[in-house]
Protein backbone atom coordinates (compact mmCIF):
# COMPACT_ATOMS: atom_id res chain seq x y z
CA UNK A 1 0.00 0.00 0.00
CA UNK A 2 2.91 2.61 0.77
CA UNK A 3 4.28 2.02 -2.39
CA UNK A 4 1.43 2.17 -4.69
CA UNK A 5 0.48 5.17 -2.71
CA UNK A 6 4.08 6.98 -3.10
CA UNK A 7 3.93 5.91 -7.42
CA UNK A 8 0.85 7.02 -7.36
CA UNK A 9 0.34 10.73 -9.55
CA UNK A 10 -1.50 12.39 -11.77
CA UNK A 11 0.76 15.29 -13.26
CA UNK A 12 4.46 15.88 -13.85
CA UNK A 13 5.05 17.33 -10.37
CA UNK A 14 3.78 14.31 -8.68
CA UNK A 15 6.10 12.12 -10.76
CA UNK A 16 8.78 13.90 -9.86
CA UNK A 17 7.67 12.95 -5.95
CA UNK A 18 7.14 9.65 -6.58
CA UNK A 19 10.87 9.57 -8.99
CA UNK A 20 12.25 11.18 -5.58
CA UNK A 21 10.31 8.77 -3.50
CA UNK A 22 12.21 5.61 -5.18
CA UNK A 23 15.54 7.40 -5.15
CA UNK A 24 15.75 8.19 -1.38
CA UNK A 25 15.40 4.05 -0.98
CA UNK A 26 18.85 3.70 -2.84
CA UNK A 27 21.44 4.58 -0.43
CA UNK A 28 24.06 1.60 -1.47
CA UNK A 29 25.81 0.77 -4.99
CA UNK A 30 24.49 -2.93 -4.86
CA UNK A 31 21.07 -0.87 -4.55
CA UNK A 32 21.85 0.41 -7.53
CA UNK A 33 23.11 -2.67 -9.16
CA UNK A 34 20.05 -4.38 -8.55
CA UNK A 35 18.53 -1.65 -10.49
CA UNK A 36 20.98 -1.82 -13.23
CA UNK A 37 20.64 -5.78 -13.64
CA UNK A 38 17.27 -5.85 -13.75
CA UNK A 39 16.86 -3.18 -16.12
CA UNK A 40 19.48 -5.35 -18.38
CA UNK A 41 17.84 -8.34 -18.01
CA UNK A 42 14.75 -6.50 -19.15
CA UNK A 43 16.02 -4.91 -22.54
CA UNK A 44 17.75 -8.34 -23.17
CA UNK A 45 14.50 -9.30 -23.43
CA UNK A 46 13.09 -7.50 -25.76
CA UNK A 47 16.40 -7.66 -28.06
CA UNK A 48 18.14 -4.26 -27.34
CA UNK A 49 21.38 -4.45 -28.74
CA UNK A 50 22.76 -0.84 -27.38
CA UNK A 51 21.40 1.05 -24.87
CA UNK A 52 22.21 4.97 -23.19
CA UNK A 53 20.94 4.86 -19.49
CA UNK A 54 20.87 7.99 -17.84
CA UNK A 55 22.21 8.16 -14.35
CA UNK A 56 20.62 10.69 -12.63
CA UNK A 57 24.09 11.81 -10.98
CA UNK A 58 22.45 15.19 -9.28
CA UNK A 59 20.31 13.33 -7.39
CA UNK A 60 23.08 10.94 -5.88
CA UNK A 61 25.04 13.99 -4.93
CA UNK A 62 22.15 15.10 -3.74
CA UNK A 63 21.54 12.30 -1.22
CA UNK A 64 26.13 12.84 -0.35
CA UNK A 65 26.84 9.46 -1.55
CA UNK A 66 29.88 8.49 -2.68
CA UNK A 67 29.53 8.74 -6.22
CA UNK A 68 33.03 6.02 -7.30
CA UNK A 69 31.51 3.30 -5.35
CA UNK A 70 27.87 3.71 -7.35
CA UNK A 71 29.43 3.76 -10.59
CA UNK A 72 31.90 1.22 -9.93
CA UNK A 73 29.02 -1.41 -8.94
CA UNK A 74 26.84 0.00 -12.13
CA UNK A 75 29.87 -0.62 -14.34
CA UNK A 76 29.87 -4.37 -13.12
CA UNK A 77 26.65 -4.92 -14.25
CA UNK A 78 27.13 -3.15 -17.62
CA UNK A 79 30.32 -5.72 -18.06
CA UNK A 80 28.32 -8.37 -17.55
CA UNK A 81 24.99 -7.58 -20.06
CA UNK A 82 25.39 -8.86 -23.58
CA UNK A 83 24.06 -5.19 -24.25
CA UNK A 84 25.93 -2.50 -25.59
CA UNK A 85 25.89 -0.14 -22.80
CA UNK A 86 26.82 3.63 -22.69
CA UNK A 87 25.67 5.95 -19.85
CA UNK A 88 24.12 9.54 -20.24
CA UNK A 89 24.85 11.90 -16.55
CA UNK A 90 22.12 13.93 -16.06
CA UNK A 91 21.88 16.75 -13.87
CA UNK A 92 19.54 18.71 -11.89
CA UNK A 93 18.15 21.44 -13.62
CA UNK A 94 16.21 23.41 -10.79
CA UNK A 95 19.17 23.32 -8.75
CA UNK A 96 20.37 25.52 -10.85
CA UNK A 97 24.32 25.70 -12.33
CA UNK A 98 26.61 25.02 -9.12
CA UNK A 99 24.81 22.07 -7.96
CA UNK A 100 25.41 20.91 -11.73
CA UNK A 101 28.83 21.91 -12.21
CA UNK A 102 29.97 18.63 -10.06
CA UNK A 103 27.99 16.36 -12.65
CA UNK A 104 29.50 17.57 -15.19
CA UNK A 105 33.05 17.32 -13.85
CA UNK A 106 32.11 13.63 -13.37
CA UNK A 107 30.97 13.12 -16.41
CA UNK A 108 34.46 14.39 -18.62
CA UNK A 109 36.62 12.75 -16.08
CA UNK A 110 34.58 9.22 -17.26
CA UNK A 111 34.60 9.45 -20.84
CA UNK A 112 36.79 6.96 -21.50
CA UNK A 113 34.95 4.74 -18.67
CA UNK A 114 31.75 4.17 -20.89
CA UNK A 115 30.31 8.06 -19.98
CA UNK A 116 28.96 9.64 -23.67
CA UNK A 117 27.19 12.03 -22.85
CA UNK A 118 25.40 15.36 -20.27
CA UNK A 119 22.01 15.76 -19.92
CA UNK A 120 20.10 17.80 -18.07
CA UNK A 121 16.18 16.77 -16.16
CA UNK A 122 14.11 17.92 -13.79
CA UNK A 123 11.88 20.90 -13.58
CA UNK A 124 12.67 23.24 -17.27
CA UNK A 125 10.74 26.05 -16.03
CA UNK A 126 12.49 26.51 -12.96
CA UNK A 127 15.86 25.65 -14.46
CA UNK A 128 16.16 27.05 -17.83
CA UNK A 129 18.71 25.88 -20.15
CA UNK A 130 20.47 29.37 -20.54
CA UNK A 131 21.36 29.18 -17.39
CA UNK A 132 23.93 26.04 -18.32
CA UNK A 133 25.07 27.29 -21.57
CA UNK A 134 29.02 27.43 -20.45
CA UNK A 135 28.65 24.13 -18.65
CA UNK A 136 27.35 22.73 -22.03
CA UNK A 137 29.97 24.46 -23.84
CA UNK A 138 32.40 23.06 -21.82
CA UNK A 139 31.57 19.60 -21.40
CA UNK A 140 32.03 19.67 -25.39
CA UNK A 141 35.02 21.00 -25.21
CA UNK A 142 35.97 17.64 -23.16
CA UNK A 143 34.17 15.01 -25.17
CA UNK A 144 31.18 15.07 -24.06
CA UNK A 145 27.92 14.31 -26.59
CA UNK A 146 24.90 17.24 -25.11
CA UNK A 147 21.57 16.72 -24.65
CA UNK A 148 18.42 18.26 -22.82
CA UNK A 149 14.67 17.32 -21.70
CA UNK A 150 12.68 20.16 -23.09
CA UNK A 151 9.29 20.93 -24.25
CA UNK A 152 8.15 18.28 -21.66
CA UNK A 153 5.87 20.33 -19.31
CA UNK A 154 2.51 21.90 -19.77
CA UNK A 155 2.50 25.99 -19.02
CA UNK A 156 2.40 29.25 -20.99
CA UNK A 157 5.91 30.27 -19.80
CA UNK A 158 7.58 27.45 -21.52
CA UNK A 159 6.88 25.27 -24.40
CA UNK A 160 8.68 26.03 -27.89
CA UNK A 161 10.83 28.19 -26.12
CA UNK A 162 12.63 25.65 -23.93
CA UNK A 163 13.11 23.78 -26.85
CA UNK A 164 14.91 26.82 -28.80
CA UNK A 165 16.78 27.39 -25.51
CA UNK A 166 18.13 23.92 -25.08
CA UNK A 167 19.39 24.30 -28.84
CA UNK A 168 21.12 27.71 -28.16
CA UNK A 169 22.96 25.80 -25.41
CA UNK A 170 24.10 23.18 -28.14
CA UNK A 171 21.79 20.69 -27.54
CA UNK A 172 22.13 17.58 -30.01
CA UNK A 173 18.57 15.44 -28.79
CA UNK A 174 15.83 16.85 -27.34
CA UNK A 175 14.40 14.63 -24.39
CA UNK A 176 10.41 14.83 -25.21
CA UNK A 177 10.48 18.38 -27.18
CA UNK A 178 6.88 17.13 -28.44
CA UNK A 179 5.64 21.02 -27.30
CA UNK A 180 7.85 21.86 -30.45
CA UNK A 181 4.56 21.20 -32.45
CA UNK A 182 3.35 24.53 -31.04
CA UNK A 183 5.53 26.38 -33.06
CA UNK A 184 5.83 25.95 -36.89
CA UNK A 185 8.87 27.13 -37.04
CA UNK A 186 10.41 25.58 -34.58
CA UNK A 187 8.88 22.17 -36.08
CA UNK A 188 10.92 23.15 -39.82
CA UNK A 189 14.36 23.92 -38.19
CA UNK A 190 13.70 20.37 -36.21
CA UNK A 191 13.37 18.61 -39.32
CA UNK A 192 15.74 20.94 -41.71
CA UNK A 193 18.51 19.99 -39.08
CA UNK A 194 18.09 16.87 -38.02
CA UNK A 195 17.49 17.22 -34.74
CA UNK A 196 16.13 13.95 -33.21
CA UNK A 197 13.47 14.18 -30.77
CA UNK A 198 13.32 11.06 -27.70
CA UNK A 199 9.41 10.86 -27.68
CA UNK A 200 7.78 9.00 -25.04
CA UNK A 201 4.24 8.16 -25.24
CA UNK A 202 3.38 6.26 -22.36
CA UNK A 203 5.08 9.43 -19.81
CA UNK A 204 4.06 12.04 -21.30
CA UNK A 205 0.27 10.70 -21.01
CA UNK A 206 1.01 9.78 -17.19
CA UNK A 207 2.38 13.06 -16.18
CA UNK A 208 -0.76 14.74 -17.79
CA UNK A 209 1.72 16.53 -19.95
CA UNK A 210 -0.83 16.03 -22.92
CA UNK A 211 -4.77 15.83 -22.04
CA UNK A 212 -4.83 12.97 -23.43
CA UNK A 213 -3.51 9.71 -25.48
CA UNK A 214 -5.20 10.74 -28.76
CA UNK A 215 -3.60 14.28 -28.54
CA UNK A 216 -0.21 13.23 -28.26
CA UNK A 217 1.66 15.28 -31.17
CA UNK A 218 3.81 12.50 -32.31
CA UNK A 219 2.31 11.29 -35.49
CA UNK A 220 1.98 15.20 -36.69
CA UNK A 221 5.94 15.67 -35.77
CA UNK A 222 6.77 12.61 -37.81
CA UNK A 223 4.75 13.60 -40.67
CA UNK A 224 6.50 16.88 -40.36
CA UNK A 225 9.17 15.09 -40.86
CA UNK A 226 10.95 15.78 -37.67
CA UNK A 227 13.58 12.72 -36.76
CA UNK A 228 11.31 10.89 -33.65
CA UNK A 229 13.17 7.95 -31.21
CA UNK A 230 10.62 6.03 -29.12
CA UNK A 231 11.78 5.51 -25.61
CA UNK A 232 10.71 4.41 -22.47
CA UNK A 233 11.58 7.52 -19.91
CA UNK A 234 11.00 5.51 -16.48
CA UNK A 235 10.14 2.01 -17.46
CA UNK A 236 9.23 0.84 -13.61
CA UNK A 237 7.82 4.39 -13.30
CA UNK A 238 5.48 4.49 -16.54
CA UNK A 239 4.98 0.94 -15.80
CA UNK A 240 6.14 0.93 -19.61
CA UNK A 241 8.32 -1.29 -22.18
CA UNK A 242 9.70 -0.49 -25.39
CA UNK A 243 8.14 -3.05 -27.51
CA UNK A 244 5.06 -1.45 -25.60
CA UNK A 245 5.53 1.97 -27.02
CA UNK A 246 6.72 0.76 -30.83
CA UNK A 247 3.09 -0.72 -30.20
CA UNK A 248 1.66 1.78 -28.86
CA UNK A 249 2.48 3.60 -31.80
CA UNK A 250 1.07 0.85 -34.20
CA UNK A 251 -2.41 1.33 -32.49
CA UNK A 252 -3.21 4.77 -31.74
CA UNK A 253 -1.34 6.27 -34.10
CA UNK A 254 -1.25 4.48 -36.61
CA UNK A 255 2.33 4.00 -37.92
CA UNK A 256 2.73 1.23 -40.63
CA UNK A 257 5.21 -1.39 -39.96
CA UNK A 258 8.36 0.21 -42.50
CA UNK A 259 7.23 3.63 -40.45
CA UNK A 260 8.34 1.69 -37.33
CA UNK A 261 11.24 0.16 -38.64
CA UNK A 262 12.20 3.72 -39.82
CA UNK A 263 12.11 4.68 -35.98
CA UNK A 264 13.81 1.77 -35.10
CA UNK A 265 16.80 2.59 -37.61
CA UNK A 266 16.70 6.30 -35.97
CA UNK A 267 17.52 4.73 -32.47
CA UNK A 268 20.75 3.84 -34.47
CA UNK A 269 21.64 6.66 -36.37
CA UNK A 270 21.45 9.30 -33.93
CA UNK A 271 23.21 6.99 -31.03
CA UNK A 272 25.89 8.63 -29.82
CA UNK A 273 28.25 5.88 -30.14
CA UNK A 274 28.26 4.67 -33.44
CA UNK A 275 31.41 2.19 -32.30
CA UNK A 276 29.42 0.19 -30.32
CA UNK A 277 26.82 -0.50 -33.35
CA UNK A 278 29.25 -2.43 -35.81
CA UNK A 279 28.33 -5.57 -36.39
CA UNK A 280 24.84 -5.58 -34.24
Amino acid sequence: EEITAATTYSDFPGFLNSFVWVNRKLTQPEHYAMVARRLFERLEAEGVVYVEVTLSVGVILWKKLPFDPVFEALQKEAARTKIGVRWIFDAIRQFGPEPAAPVFDLAADRVHEGVIAIGLGGDEERGPALQFKDLFQKARDRGLRLLCHAGETPGTTIGPRSVWEALEIGAERIGHGFRSIEDPRLVAHLAEKKIPLEVCITSNVRTSSVPSLGEHPVRKLYDAGVPIILNTDDPALFDCTLKGEYALAAREFGFTDAELAGLAENAFTYAFDQSLLIGR
